[in-house]
């Protein structure tokens, strides 16, 4: 293309480091620059391939730059957008591209050949300064090795935990002994090779349970037991393990989630290792089990207080390490849940046995997984039907200090009121199974605004603590119960439609225009809470039994052609939007600020807002789906 050079020098003037250059210099470098154009989608660079043969300076568009391990999936470096640069380190190697950069935009790029690149690296020190701390140090070698290799002596441990699979720091030698031998025999075999747990197998060598340190002093020791008795009576049955091929992250979860501390690692169904969670410790620097055993060893809600509150130092660290908001809300709903359990262990052991079974229910975010930091309680509690007045008047007396206790306790933990009182603790939402049936089919036949306002929030309810067959009965019913119900799926559609996302004419965003958040948009009323009722929608519509979002999607790619075409996008929507809010609050937090769902556009990138319009654009042509879709039950 032909350049004008005035243009050119105007552009480089505002990007660093061109504009550090003095005039001489930039129509030097203006003269010699040429231009290309890269349809969305196309590859610019290959990672292995070919180095670059120029600097590429964006002039329009946006690119992604990504590396993707031999086995696993891509890993984001970073995005670029205009004025941004990319290629050097591949142009300077001259050996090979250290990366791919794929075109997320029809994008423009000036191209600053090698000779020029190295003659103002030689000649321009704030040149060279700029890249050095900027560029080079961000992805050095170092960074594309640890990928490869794995390496924890280089900094960024914790990003493996996203790109490791569990099988490569499994130890290999796991220690296995038959399932006849004494307990004493157990304790030595581990004394002598310095074990913490031995795996018991079978007669055909097939694991059958596992002992570990803890469980020679909590089943042995501390219960007075001699060491002549099989081990199998006091091996852990239930093993929990993980597939070699699965990412460390997902070990994790299963640590926290089960409260254990070794993970068995198969292969195709064969033992291929162990893994502990001082070997995903090591892996990561700092990891949530820690949080999770110092919560676990709180017997007071006074000391469950101060864990409560590092919460927001594991998701600073997630976030630091490049995180997707996925795995954010994931590890953080494993925290949260645990905080919950305790509390009730807690308020059970003040008050006693309950009268009746019960199924301590989340819904809203919590419902859906998708916690980040602390938002308000939404909870109720469902129980087994009383069969006299007597058991009735038991259950709510009992329930209702219970309720308060754990209401208080929350509270206490950083968890605040639901400002419309959608909490167990309000008599309304702590009811037998038959009211609750009741509430659900008189919403589902009697859909007025109110009805299906709180069927979009209690349709999420997710069981925590308890009775789950009670929860579940409730699940089974309400998913026949809606099947074929169109009228109410079409007052509900009514209601999805209605919150638009601030997009107006030429893509334009449509921020709050007076008030304390003036110029500000609303990340989770406009931009979250949409894909998540369209979701919801079509998951009601197809009898899905999922809460979580993504979990939902995932379902749908197979049962509703709608989603079918658009769940990839839907996906990277919420993910971006979700990752957005949650970097906010982040910032918020740090600049010690209440958090809030509120965001200047202004702060974000030309590629951050080019993406939130298209996330907004999506959810527009969505909603256009369903109102073609339920046009005769829309008014």
């Amino acid at each position: 293309m032909e350049l004008i050079t005035e243009d050119v020098i105007e552009f480089l003037k505002n990007v660093p480091p061109f504009q550090f250059l003095e005039e001489k210099t930039l129509q030097a470098i203006a003269g010699g620059l040429s231009m290309e154009f890269y349809p969305k989608g196309s590859t610019i660079l290959h990672q292995d391939g070919p180095p670059s043969e120029y600097l590429r300076i964006i002039k329009k568009g946006g690119v992604k730059v990504f590396i993707k391990p031999d086995k696993g999936e891509e890993v984001l470096i970073d995005y670029r957008s205009e004025g941004d640069s990319f290629g050097l380190l591949s142009l300077v190697g001259g050996d090979k591209s250290r990366a791919n950069v794929v075109a997320v935009d029809d994008t423009i790029c000036y191209l600053l050949n090698k000779t020029a690149i190295l003659k103002l690296v030689d000649s321009v020190p704030a040149f060279t300064e700029f890249f050095l701390k900027s560029f080079l140090n961000k992805f050095i070698d170092k960074t594309y090795e640890e990928m490869h290799n794995k390496s924890l002596l280089f900094g960024g441990g914790e990003k493996l935990l996203f790109t490791t699979p569990v099988g490569e720091i499994a130890v290999r030698n796991v220690m296995t002994a038959p399932q006849t031998i004494s307990i004493r025999k157990a304790a030595e075999i581990m004394s002598e090779r310095r074990y913490s747990s031995l795996v018991i197998v079978d007669e055909e060598g097939v694991p059958a349970g596992i002992v570990t340190d803890r469980d020679l002093r909590d089943k042995v020791v501390s219960k007075g037991r001699t060491g002549n008795e099989k081990v199998s009576d006091i091996m852990s049955v239930s093993l929990i393990k993980s597939e070699a091929r699965d990412y460390c992250f997902e070990a994790l979860l299963k640590m926290i989630r089960y409260n254990i501390h070794h993970l068995l690692v198969v292969d195709q169904g064969k033992l291929k290792g162990i893994v502990t969670n001082h070997d995903l410790m090591m892996l990561q620097g700092t990891s949530p089990i820690s949080l999770v055993r110092e919560i676990e060893s709180q017997q007071t809600i006074d000391g469950l207080v101060p864990a409560a509150r590092k919460t927001n130092e594991i998701v600073g660290l997630l976030l630091k390490d490049g995180a997707r908001a996925s795995n954010i809300t994931r590890i953080i709903t494993e925290i949260n849940d645990r905080l919950v359990k305790k509390i009730i262990e807690i308020a059970e052991k003040e008050f006693g046995e309950p009268p009746l079974s019960y199924c301590w229910m989340v819904f809203g975010s919590e419902g859906r997984k998708e916690q980040t930091f602390r938002t308000d309680q939404d909870n109720a509690i469902i129980y087994e039907d009383p069969l006299t007045e007597k058991e009735d008047a038991e259950a709510r007396t009992y329930f209702s200090v219970f309720s308060a206790f754990i209401r208080d306790s929350l509270i206490k933990c950083g968890f605040p009121r639901c400002p419309a009182n959608y909490m167990a603790s309000n008599p309304e939402w702590c009811q037998p199974v038959k009211t609750w049936k009741k509430y659900f089919s008189s919403w589902v036949y009697t859909p007025t605004p109110d009805a299906v306002m709180k069927s979009l929030i209690f349709f999420d309810f997710r069981p925590l603590y308890g009775d789950f067959r009670l929860a579940d009965s409730l699940r089974d019913f309400l998913s026949s119960f809606l099947d074929g119900q169109m009228i109410f799926l079409g007052y509900m559609a009514n209601m999805v439609i209605k919150n638009t996302p601030p997009v107006g004419f030429f893509k334009s965003l449509i921020v709050e225009k007076s008030g304390e958040h003036k110029d500000e948009l609303n990340l989770k009323v406009k931009g979250i809470a949409p894909i998540v009722d369209i979701v919801r929608l079509f998951s009601l519509e197809k009898g899905i039994k999922e809460t979580s979002t993504l979990e939902r999607l995932s379902e749908l790619r197979e049962r509703h052609t709608i989603v079918r075409e658009y769940a990839d996008e839907l996906e990277h929507a919420f993910e971006f939007i979700m990752l957005l809010r949650i970097q906010n609050q982040f910032e918020q937090i740090e600049a010690e600020r209440m958090p809030d769902n509120f965001i200047n556009p202004k702060k974000l990138s030309n590629l951050e807002k080019r993406t939130i319009k298209e996330s907004f654009t999506l959810i527009s042509k969505l909603q256009d789906i369903i109102i073609e879709r339920y046009k005769p039950l829309i008014w």
